[in-house]
């Protein structure tokens, strides 16, 4: 059945904001213009950090410079926010995650284990460090599963014991207020989501 995922989220932060304490959040983020706001928004009541892992962006020179563009674009805004990097190495961690899925389109089963891959990630490195939650900025692309994405949350939640934050992003016109936020910090906004296959697929519409 499907959820409201961004009236949980806002059930989920009234608690928290009542009890008068920022907790902490590790937040996997997949680029600059995807967490620009998200993180605008959550940093009033979380203490954040980001975790970038991205082991789907197949070509490193990509991958670098999202990485770059995400730290960039925190000092521009001036939030005191950390970011860890998680490994990257597409092959033994994404590749091997997806083999036989290779021929998936887009939004597909291949999407579904990279979702799982990465927010698995990010709930092991929330209970390493003590995270008092993980989220993912995923979400706020119209192109991505929010009811996967959450219901791979919660499935963490349970087995790491990690408190996940739901969360639509997209709603309340996020996704617009990232696209705006982008032009006005001009972000590099990639038009594919960083695996090979995503990028073939996205220069196959572009040819058409």
């Amino acid at each position: 059945m499907k959820q409201n995922y961004n009236l949980i989220m806002e059930k989920e932060i009234k608690k928290i904001s009542e009890i008068g304490e920022k907790p902490t959040l590790l937040l996997h983020s997949c680029c600059a213009p995807c967490s620009c706001a998200v993180i605008e928004y959550l940093v009033q009541f979380f203490n954040i950090t980001v975790f970038f892992y991205n082991p789907n962006i197949t070509f490193e020179n990509e991958y670098l410079k999202r990485l770059e563009e995400q730290k960039e674009y925190l000092k521009l805004r001036g939030y005191n926010i950390e970011v860890i990097t998680g490994e990257y190495n597409p092959r033994n961690d994404f590749f091997d995650k997806i083999k036989g899925l290779e021929k998936e389109p887009e939004c597909g089963k291949r999407c579904f284990q990279c979702y799982k891959l990465r927010l698995e990630r990010t709930a092991k490195e929330a209970l390493d460090k003590n995270f008092d939650f993980f989220s993912t900025v995923l979400s706020i692309s119209p192109l991505k599963n929010s009811q996967w994405i959450n219901e791979i949350g919660e499935e963490l939640e349970k087995k790491y014991n990690v408190n996940f934050l739901h969360g639509d992003f997209k709603k309340k016109n996020r996704y617009l207020r990232s696209v705006n936020l982008s032009k006005e910090y001009d972000l590099y906004r990639q038009d594919y989501c960083g695996c090979i296959f995503s990028k073939q697929e996205r220069e196959n519409y572009k040819n058409q």
